[in-house]
């Protein structure tokens, strides 16, 4: 072991803390080697910023009077639905959640979706919502309707609780058919007229600690703009992927549920998305503090664009009937390029994640951590499948 996290907050607290990006680690490996960069940078920082569907909020509202129960009720926010059936005054809004009969989704495929995830921008930008709630009253709670605007501060508490972000690795989506097809992965030409793919390359978070080696519940995030916290394995969460020869996986893996003060975020790091004929989605700004700790922590976090590859999926059958469809791999580097080739054709490529944002994240997070405002978190448990590094045990 290197250093310690006690030994790196320490030299945060003294403003002597070394600190890189996970682009900028690439070139200070490729000048001085594994070994010289893990002993002079403490911290590498990471950043996505994309389309991460299963995301969301939980709010405690103020209690009318008199009071209402809205678990059982109908609720919504803005008109779109929101989960009651916890208690009198806690919900949740999913981003994905969409209104009945709205005017604003009317039209398919649709180039805008009205949903959970614009409620949520609509909140942290400091507007006002319409909370409408129907209920069947009780003896306790006894009033039955409830209609009020209320801003972000109106809540008691407002937490965006999101059970899967930060996919480790994703497909590439083609379309194999002959019309055009409209996914979570954007739209998809016919014959294979493009190909999408979603991630932050080089700067994704779980691609910089392939193996989770210095991170676990309890990790502290940049998450949103604010702080967050991982909670959780993600859903759909793969403990043991196959991997390359470099530790990284050969098909979707590791995921993280995280969570956050929503009050303490931004719409800069925070953002609605509507995907045309799918629907609502969430943008989502994260980023993760990697402790260089040991060597392979570092060669790790060095990871390049070209060491990364993706599998390449027909989602017009084979990914909906839940098929392999796999048509090869190929690197970030290549998607980067604007085009790949695959089965002999030319394919024009499109990512759904904002490298620019994410490496606006990256940026963020260290210079948080460089003037002192963000401390390193010691993992209380690994996420399945990982085995924490030496000295975070």
């Amino acid at each position: 072991m290197i250093r310690s996290i006690e030994e790196i907050n320490a030299k945060i607290k003294a403003g002597k803390v070394v600190v890189a990006t996970a682009e900028e680690v690439i070139g200070l490996v490729a000048d001085k080697g594994v070994g010289a960069a893990a002993r002079q940078v403490d911290v590498v920082t990471t950043g996505t910023f994309g389309p991460m569907c299963s995301s969301g909020a939980y709010f405690n509202i103020g209690q009318s009077t008199p009071k209402i129960k809205c678990g059982g009720g109908k609720v919504t926010f803005n008109g779109v639905p929101v989960y009651a059936g916890w208690a009198a005054a806690d919900l949740y809004l999913g981003c994905t959640a969409m209104p009945d009969d709205d005017p604003r989704n009317a039209v398919y495929p649709g180039l805008f979706k009205y949903g959970g995830a614009h409620v949520i921008e609509e909140l942290i930008s400091g507007k006002k919502v319409r909370l409408e709630a129907k209920t069947y009253g009780t003896d306790c709670y006894p009033r039955k309707e409830y209609s009020v605007e209320l801003g972000l501060a109106d809540f008691n508490s407002a937490v965006l609780f999101n059970p899967r972000n930060a996919y480790q690795l994703y497909n590439v989506a083609v379309n194999l058919s002959q019309r055009t097809i409209y996914t979570y992965m954007g739209v998809l030409k016919p014959r294979m007229g493009n190909a999408n793919y979603s991630t932050a390359g080089a700067l994704s978070p779980l691609l910089n600690d392939p193996r989770q080696r210095t991170l676990g519940l309890g990790t502290r995030i940049f998450l949103g703009g604010g702080e967050g916290y991982v909670v959780w394995p993600g859903t759909q969460h793969v403990a043991s992927p196959a991997r390359d020869e470099r530790d990284l996986p050969l098909s979707p893996s590791a995921t993280l549920a995280v969570m956050g003060d929503l009050k303490a975020m931004s719409p800069r790091f925070l953002r609605a998305a509507s995907l045309a004929g799918y629907g609502a989605s969430l943008g989502v700004g994260l980023g993760i503090p990697i402790p260089i700790i040991d060597e392979q922590v570092m060669a790790h976090a060095a990871v390049r664009d070209q060491d990364i590859t993706m599998p390449i999926i027909d989602y017009s059958e084979a990914y909906p009937l839940g098929r392999s469809g796999n048509l090869g791999r190929v690197s970030m580097a290549d998607l980067m390029s604007g085009q790949i080739e695959v089965e002999g054709k030319k394919v024009p490529t499109g990512g759904l994640a904002s490298r620019h944002r994410a490496r606006e994240v990256a940026l963020e997070l260290k210079t948080r951590i460089s003037e002192g405002r963000f401390l390193l978190t010691r993992p209380v448990a690994p996420l399945p499948g990982a085995e924490l590094a030496e000295g975070l045990v």
